[in-house]
């Protein structure tokens, strides 16, 4: 049975668990231990991870309640073992499985799909990709919950097809979530390398234990993550594998190695937060900001990121300001692409992806002009709306990965134009005179229509005013039935708008002293909305 089947009847257990409370996210949790389990017994790993007496077949041996209490034992056992992996795996991990009966129906099914096709046993990287599909699917069948964790893979894809990742270099992300970013950098770095074979003993081992480097703030994700990578054979640091558990804006984010690679989405939302315990050279309460600084401090010279970030840090003024302007000056901020919208949890937001390198190609350890001229790629305006009926695909970026060019840097030759890609909305006059939104090949190449343009340095200063929230193409406002945002995005985006703006108010009422009137107004809100933090 090939890996998509599998991933869709392991789904489709969870039907009787969820008729019993246990809601998608606790699902994958649980999927995710038993899930480890069987992997050790097909792949024959059982000695190397887990103790004798807490394997697969000791499990499916029992049955009803005594079958339950052994599980619950097991899972504290495993977060004492002596593995540190396996430790992290399962440290506090406690099943939510309250009947007997369901965790016994869950287990003899799972042992009864076909983990073999043909004569064929699953490696451990099917089970990994198994597992990325499962991450996949809770993503998208949730509102929240994982599906802030998980950036769509077509972009996570895209990123790294052009910043081309390389054997010996440290690649971080310090927002890991579920590690989607280092698990494809992973990736590809194996099909670049004949699956690493073409590697001598010492560069595999840095590959598996110093290549990969995340940080994760939120235990049950970090545990999502430590699975995803050692299902990848990504073994990490032996004490804490390949994603850390801490807070990247504070001490654990200083500590984090020097990177050659930073490949990241960091938490959206612009409000205050009081996990911000650093002291930046910029200081401010907007994580984001603070997140950017990170990046472009942790990489080494000559190193290079790709962000995805939303429209905020682009525009925002003050302190976003100041830290737009460090960033051009001690990296090269070559590309910015624009993404469509209805592509994150978060249906609202409008996001975009920053690619810069540390100093200049000829000046690794400049800091002051590195940026001279910046291209945007506009895959934004006049663009579908993508979500559940029109999903994003790798092909969709296309376009962009020519536009950019083979260099990892961004310094392959250039030229303004890109007028045709794949989801574009172009219109046209119909016979009667009438504008019609329609697929079709757009007529009029001039550099104004085109998606691809460079803009200097001086104009993002003294046009801008330092905002790089750039677009130059008219919206053509398509109004066909079949062009239009599905609702859940126009209502996130009538959300984020009003969100942002209560924000403001609060920042200003504090301003002016009125605490104890913010804080109630703040109160007020949450119980209306039913928002908690």
């Amino acid at each position: 049975m090939n890996n998509n089947d599998l991933v869709a009847k392991l789904w489709k257990l969870c039907d009787n668990l969820r008729d019993g409370g246990v809601s998608y996210q606790n699902y994958v949790n649980e999927l995710a231990s038993l899930l480890f389990l069987k992997m050790c017994e097909e792949t024959g790993q059982e000695d190397e991870l887990l103790p004798q007496g807490y394997r697969w077949k000791d499990l499916q041996a029992k049955l009803g309640q005594e079958q339950h209490q052994f599980y619950r034992n097991m899972l504290v056992q495993l977060g004492a073992d002596e593995h540190p992996i396996v430790r992290a795996i399962f440290q506090n991990v406690n099943t939510t499985i309250t009947q007997p009966a369901q965790l016994t129906e869950l287990v003899d099914n799972m042992d009864k799909l076909e983990w073999f096709e043909g004569d064929k046993g699953k490696s451990r990287d099917d089970f990994g990709d198994m597992y990325e599909g499962l991450l996949q699917k809770n993503a998208n069948e949730t509102k929240s919950g994982a599906g802030q964790y998980f950036t769509p893979r077509s972009l996570i894809s895209t990123i790294i097809k052009v910043m081309q990742p390389q054997p010996r270099e440290v690649i971080q992300d310090p927002a890991a979530g579920t590690a989607g970013f280092l698990i494809e950098a992973d990736r590809y770095i194996k099909s670049q390398t004949n699956d690493l074979d073409d590697l001598d003993d010492d560069d595999q081992d840095f590959q598996m234990t110093k290549a990969f480097v995340g940080l994760e703030l939120v235990p049950e994700t970090r545990r999502l993550a430590l699975m995803n990578c050692l299902l990848h054979d990504i073994e990490g640091d032996k004490n804490e594998g390949a994603i850390r558990l801490g807070n990247t804006l504070g001490s654990a984010g200083e500590n984090l190695p020097k990177a050659n690679v930073i490949l990241t989405n960091p938490p959206f939302g612009s409000a205050s937060s009081s996990n911000i315990t650093r002291t930046f050279v910029h200081p401010t309460g907007n994580k984001q900001l603070c997140f950017m600084q990170h990046i472009y401090d942790a990489l080494e010279p000559g190193g290079r990121a790709a962000v995805v970030i939303p429209d905020n840090v682009l525009f925002e003024g003050g302190k976003g300001t100041d830290i737009r302007r460090d960033l051009m000056d001690k990296c090269n901020l070559h590309t910015i692409l624009r993404l469509p919208t209805g592509i994150f949890y978060a249906q609202g937001v409008k996001t975009n992806v920053l690619f810069f390198q540390k100093g200049t190609l000829d000046n690794p350890t400049q800091d002051k002009n590195c940026t001279k001229e910046t291209w945007v790629f506009d895959m934004r305006t006049n663009m579908n709306t993508f979500g559940k009926r029109r999903p994003l695909t790798e092909k969709h970026f296309d376009a962009f990965i020519n536009a950019y060019g083979s260099d990892k840097n961004g310094q392959s030759e250039r030229v303004e134009g890109v007028y045709e890609t794949l989801g574009a909305i172009y219109a046209e006059k119909g016979a009667e005179g009438k504008t019609s939104v329609e697929h079709i090949s757009e007529k009029a190449h001039k550099v104004d229509s085109a998606r691809f343009r460079k803009f200097s340095r001086e104009y993002i200063r003294d046009q801008k005013g330092d905002s790089l929230d750039i677009s130059w193409l008219k919206d053509l406002e398509a109004t066909s039935a079949e062009n239009l945002p599905e609702p859940e995005v126009l209502a996130g985006e009538a959300m984020v708008e009003l969100t942002e703006a209560m924000s403001e108010i609060y920042k200003l009422m504090q301003a002016l002293g009125a605490n104890d009137e913010a804080d109630a107004l703040k109160q007020l809100l949450e119980e209306k909305t039913e928002v908690r933090k």
